[in-house]
């Protein structure tokens, strides 16, 4: 891939000097000329009206005989968490859009409930089941999926964005050799050109990016957990678990597990409550969480935080919710002092129902509030304990 300029179109100008971020382009001799630095930003190429720049594409051979769509179903302790859920109603959408199979890929040992995959949406559950599966070994995990890949070319593979997601899928992607788009939170197909339209955000979330592999298969991409409802479970869909056998002496490990040590900094794990009650600056200062975390622990729930107190040191980012934090779908979600930017709303507009409490009647939050309550969260919010307090009979 090159940029090049067409000296016969060219006619010194100079509208590309000053369109180029980088400074990298200068008129000698009356043609524009383009030095070492170029990024292929595009931003010359726009605002030239001789067309007299353009950018040659290298050719990538397309891969053929790819088809179907996989996720992954990731499971901890023989229990699939609910992102695998997730992910297999979004790729059932997808997968209809295209017409084709889906199927879900499920590495462990023991895995319960692997037909309720099917009665989410799955065709086909593909279980490599072994006693060294059963925890998450990054290079055993990388190899059989590798392996499943290549034998089975499915066009379109998803993960979820967790820890285990993030470890491992980056490395089937390069040894595959295809393109990898990391912590999606839309997802689309495009039926005539069979592309993935994967969704992003980009610049610390201030734009959204779409993202597409043009050519290499499968196209692959990691999913924010909570991004996408769980659809509820038919269970009278019919559909196959099929086991594969797993080569254990052809696949090797590197390291050795020894055990795993739980995060026991919180009572309720913040992408795991059903209730959700979050602090933002509106707050004013961090001894102010308090009543946040009073209302929280009445309801049994968690606590939470938009980006600004977390910028200021107030609370740790393991409770931030939002595009660069945590994206969260509980049943119910309590902002305080939240003015809603999109940034945040992006992690959590999924909640089943939202309750706002802020003194701005004009502020976004209220927008996708299933409640708004206008008024002074020092007041609405203890008095808000105290009733719950009450009808809980909690002293």
């Amino acid at each position: 891939m090159g940029i090049e300029i067409d000296l016969d179109r060219c006619t010194g100008c100079g509208s590309c000097v000053t369109a180029c971020p980088f400074g990298v382009i200068e008129i000698v001799n009356d043609k524009a000329h383009i030095g070492e630095g170029c990024t292929l930003c595009r931003a010359c190429i726009d605002l030239c009206t001789y067309d007299a720049i353009s950018i040659e594409e290298d050719e990538q051979e397309v891969s053929e005989g790819y088809s179907g769509v996989w996720v992954f179903a990731e499971q901890r302790d023989g229990r699939l968490k609910s992102v695998a859920y997730e992910l297999v109603s979004e790729g059932r959408k997808l997968a209809d859009r295209l017409g084709a199979e889906l199927s879900a890929v499920c590495l462990g040992h023991g895995v319960e409930g692997l037909e309720h995959l099917v009665a989410c949406g799955a065709d086909r559950v593909i279980l490599a089941d072994d006693a060294s599966l059963a925890d998450h070994d990054e290079d055993r995990y990388t190899g059989v999926l590798v392996d499943l890949v290549r034998r089975h070319k499915p066009e379109i593979l998803l993960a979820g964005a967790t820890a285990m997601g993030r470890s491992f899928i980056p490395r089937v992607a390069s040894i595959v050799h295809t393109g990898l788009t990391a912590d999606c939170t839309g997802l689309d197909v495009d039926p005539d050109s069979r592309l993935l339209l994967q969704t992003r955000p980009t610049f610390g979330g201030n734009v959204m990016a779409t993202i597409v592999c043009q050519a290499k298969r499968p196209q692959m991409a990691t999913v924010r957990p909570h991004v996408f409802r769980r659809e509820a479970p038919d269970a009278g869909r019919q559909g196959q678990i099929v086991k594969v056998d797993f080569d254990r002496e052809g696949v090797t490990s590197r390291t050795k597990l020894l055990g795993f040590v739980e995060d026991l900094s919180e009572k309720v794990k913040l992408d795991e409550a059903d209730v959700i009650v979050c602090g933002g600056r509106g707050l004013g200062k961090p001894e102010n969480f308090e009543i946040v975390k009073e209302l929280a622990n009445v309801l049994g729930g968690a606590v939470g935080s938009s980006r600004p107190p977390v910028d200021d040191g107030w609370i740790p980012y393991s409770h931030q919710v939002g595009q660069t934090g945590k994206t969260v779908s509980p049943k119910v979600y309590i902002a305080c002092g939240i003015s809603g930017a999109v940034q945040h709303l992006a992690g959590m507009q999924t909640s089943e129902v939202i309750v706002a409490i802020n003194e701005d009647p004009n502020a976004p939050i209220f927008e996708v509030a299933t409640y708004g309550i206008v008024g002074d969260l020092f007041q609405v919010v203890p008095l808000l304990t105290d009733r719950f307090k009450k009808a809980r009979g909690v002293a």
